[in-house]
């Protein structure tokens, strides 16, 4: 969920003070996506330039005193929002894929050991995770929520690397590239 969304989804229920969209947004979030209030305002300001929202009350660089308010371009945008559904563009800037990517330029015997040394470190936060999700107790809906995703994620970052494994392993019984690709790597 981008930030300026889950302002948008805030305001549809009602105006709002910016540190009330902060507060409320990591409420809603479990607490695992934590804002900084100026980034708050920024997205308010963008949010007003582009007419998604009005601001009603407060003297100009009193923002405490501000009030936010969607307008009906913002519960159009909003409601654009609910109805998209992820495509088939390519995958945002993931980290894990991106370090495997790249240690393959610098050998498959490089890369062997990377996707080895990920896989030992995200087993052990799906061990973590999995301790925490059963402890879980008092904790909020959305923290319960949030914790499923990163089990879920994680669980799938490893099948994901299991697969390059694999392919990595067909690749060097087959003769293919097992020397680094770059100079500085030789």
């Amino acid at each position: 969920m981008a930030v300026r969304e889950g302002l948008l989804a805030l305001l549809d229920e009602g105006p709002r003070y910016g540190y009330q969209l902060k507060t409320e947004f990591e409420a809603a979030t479990g607490g695992v996506w934590p804002l900084n209030v100026g980034q708050v305002y920024t997205t308010l300001d963008r949010l007003e330039r582009d007419g998604l929202v009005e601001v009603r009350g407060g003297a100009e660089g009193a923002q405490s005193q501000k009030t936010y308010a969607i307008t009906t371009d913002g519960v159009a945008a909003l409601g654009a929002w609910w109805e998209a559904v992820p495509s088939d563009d390519p995958p945002p800037r993931d980290e894990l894929m991106l370090k495997v990517l790249m240690a393959i330029e610098r050998g498959d015997d490089h890369a062997l050991k990377v996707v080895t040394n990920q896989r030992t470190v995200l087993l052990s936060l799906l061990q973590a995770k999995r301790r925490e999700r059963r402890v879980m107790s008092d904790d909020s809906f959305a923290s319960k929520l949030v914790t499923d995703a990163l089990i879920l994620r994680a669980e799938a970052d490893l099948r994901w690397l299991d697969s390059c494994e694999e392919q990595l392993q067909t690749r060097l019984r087959a003769g293919g590239t097992t020397r680094p690709t770059r100079k500085a790597d030789r």
